[in-house]
């Protein structure tokens, strides 16, 4: 069972607070939009874990067809992790 760490720097809060400003601008109703971050440790593995709660129908607009919207805000989460040194996961629900 992984450890779940509530530990918040500069780098994780700018990318949670980027991952809320995309959602925001993308759903019918921004003020629903939360945005929480996690860091798991797990056999001495470090995995970020950004979770995203919108709206039941705005769940669509943030998936995008064929999920293309929600796998450009994870490669622009992967290319921070690449930068970070570290794993970043985004949780949408």
């Amino acid at each position: 069972m992984p450890k779940v760490k509530k530990e918040e720097n500069t780098e994780m809060k700018s990318l949670t607070e980027m991952v809320e400003y995309i959602a925001r601008a993308l759903v019918s109703s921004p003020d629903d939009v939360s945005v929480n971050h996690e860091l798991l440790v797990e056999d001495e593995l470090e995995k970020h874990v950004i979770k995203l709660k919108v709206e039941e129908n705005d769940k669509g607009k943030i998936i995008g067809k064929e999920g293309r919207v929600a796998q450009s805000i994870r490669s622009l989460l992967r290319v921070a992790a690449v930068k970070l040194d570290t794993r970043i996961n985004l949780d949408i629900e």
